[in-house]
């Protein structure tokens, strides 16, 4: 089954007992046994299972080529539910310019009951090799990451992973299953803010994690089970329903980004733009051979914050909100939004700087969206004037 069907027809998402094409919302909390212990269809209690959730969690582990699929509450409690795989003592190495919320819980949370961290470029292998430690039982990667849209190679990673030993993990949530499979290249858990391009209509807050192996799986289910940060009916169901139309849009969305992209470098008030159709020819071709497309993710800085607070308060087409992969054109400056949680000089030392604008491309006309950012960018001139 190729990607666009299965988005359609994988897992277990039209109803066994109506045959209704769409999954039913199973609003209940608890199921009738047939006597004790006796469930029907292994449905016991909805922290447990739900129906509706079964059927996003088998579609996603089709759609991403894994064993299992877990759906959580939000992007960030599937996070932390991978990391309730380590103990105290345990060290992780994470990618350095990952989301700010990623870089929060690691260090604010995390780290207080006895995790250690190490933030790694893992666009370079030699520095993940090198920040590999006796305790290191993790590798996390964005690839491309936010807000910076560095790639990493992640035949490399699994490599090293492979020899230390530890647990490979790769948050898919840029790229989406639609254009990229992480499981392909060797991770061991694949996880998703569904939040974003997968619910794909700013209606929906949610978290997916797919499982390479059903041990891999049984130890997530575990501790999904056990914290219980799971997602309820209705969202699981307004999850599927945006995956259905994910081919088509991520295809429209690229194509946008790719005619901003074109307009944004050749704008002389932007300094630099970044995109993976854009990136260093190394860094491209990496992308492309674990990648089927680019996404609609790009950053570009206008130089300074009062700059970049003066782009997006003039924009029209273009939202200032925090999130992204929406239908509509979301706008946003990293450094005082998603990313202020990082540290102003760890963020300086990243290249996370004060006049960095991220936008996630959406489903308008694009001339209306670069006549948008044409007309926004054009105030700049009294600012520099």
């Amino acid at each position: 089954m190729r990607t666009k069907t299965a988005l359609i027809h994988g897992g277990k998402t039209t109803d066994p007992l109506t045959g209704a094409v769409t999954p039913a919302i199973y609003q209940t909390s608890t199921y009738k046994q047939d006597g004790i212990g006796n469930l029907r269809d292994g449905y016991e209690y909805s922290r447990t299972a739900n129906p509706t959730r079964t059927a996003l969690e088998t579609l996603i582990a089709d759609i991403e080529g894994g064993a299992r699929g877990f759906a959580f509450a939000s992007g960030m409690a599937a996070i932390s539910t991978i990391l309730m795989l380590m103990k105290s003592g345990d060290h992780v190495i994470v990618g350095s310019d990952v989301y700010g919320g990623t870089y929060r819980v690691f260090n604010r949370v995390f780290q207080s009951l006895g995790l250690e961290a190490s933030f790694v470029d893992t666009s370079d292998a030699a520095a993940v090799r090198e920040a590999v430690q006796p305790n290191t039982k993790m590798i996390y990667v964005e690839t491309p990451t936010n807000p910076l849209l560095n790639v990493t190679d992640m035949r490399s990673v699994r490599d090293i992973a492979t020899e230390a030993d530890v647990l490979f993990v790769v948050d898919n949530t840029f790229m989406t299953p639609y254009f990229q499979n992480p499981i392909e290249f060797g991770a061991d858990y694949v996880l998703h803010s569904a939040t974003k391009y997968l619910g794909g209509h700013s209606d929906v807050v949610a978290g997916l994690v797919v499982a390479r192996t059903e041990e891999l799986g049984e130890r997530l289910a575990f501790l999904q089970n056990s914290v219980g940060a799971v997602l309820g009916p209705q969202d699981s169901f307004l999850v599927v329903r945006g995956i259905k139309t994910l081919a088509v849009r991520m295809e429209e969305i690229e194509t946008n980004a790719l005619a901003l992209v074109e307009f944004l470098t050749s704008h002389e008030a932007i300094s630099r733009v970044l995109h993976p159709s854009i990136a260093g020819e190394t860094a491209k071709q990496v992308h492309l051979s674990q990648a089927r497309g680019f996404g609609g993710m790009i950053a570009f800085d206008v130089g300074s914050a009062e700059a970049a607070e003066t782009v997006v308060a003039k924009t029209n087409y273009f939202t200032l909100a925090e999130s992204l992969g929406a239908v509509e054109s979301l706008i946003s400056v990293p450094a005082r939004m998603t990313h202020a949680s990082i540290p102003a000089e760890r963020r300086a030392e990243l290249g996370i700087t004060d006049g960095l604008v991220r936008i996630s491309v959406g489903l308008e006309d694009v001339n209306d969206l670069i006549e948008d950012l044409e007309q926004a960018l054009a105030a700049l001139t009294t600012i520099t004037s």
